[in-house]
């Protein structure tokens, strides 16, 4: 029951129009995605940002205007999406903090994915997150986590004052 209002939700949220129809309450909201997978030692991360506010908040954080449209920019806008999301986005594995190994970043119609990876990782056992990404500039932002480990998902929502979330695998 909880994946059907999860996914409808996301539909609604993800549909074309909820940023272009004025009428309608706007909605802030990311999903971050952390997969570990086994056969290549790695957790890999995917954060998808609607696009439009991605670089409103990149352009508050950055002090000059980001526009992710332009391909002249992409290495400009790449390393401040990078320090952005490092700073706002913090993964614990079994008690040690790990650091974000930027991948690369992707355009789908009105949202930016955005990837990372943190390789030599031999087994997961707990994985604790820190997750402020929109929070300085969106009040209202939700920031839906999913966990993926051993083939056992995990989800959680986060919205103000609501940061941390940790997610256990045995």
């Amino acid at each position: 029951m909880f994946k059907w209002i999860i996914g409808g939700v996301l539909l609604f949220l993800t549909s074309e129009n909820i940023h272009r129809n004025p009428y309608l309450h706007p909605f802030y909201v990311s999903v971050t995605e952390i997969n570990y997978n086994a056969n290549e030692r790695l957790i890999e991360i995917s954060c998808k940002i609607f696009t439009d506010d991605l670089e409103k908040v990149l352009t508050q954080f950055s002090r000059h205007k980001i526009d992710l449209s332009k391909a002249a920019n992409k290495e400009e806008n790449e390393r401040a999406i990078k320090e952005y999301i490092q700073k706002n986005l913090q993964i614990v594995i079994d008690g040690s903090p790990v650091v974000l190994q930027f991948v690369g970043t992707e355009n789908e119609s009105e949202a930016t994915w955005v990837y990372f990876q943190v390789p030599n990782i031999s087994n997961v056992k707990r994985i604790d997150i820190t997750n402020s990404l929109l929070y300085d500039t969106f009040q209202s932002e939700i920031n839906l986590i999913h966990v993926m480990v051993g083939g056992k998902r995990q989800s959680v929502k986060l919205s103000l004052p609501e940061t941390k979330a940790s997610f256990t695998f045995y």
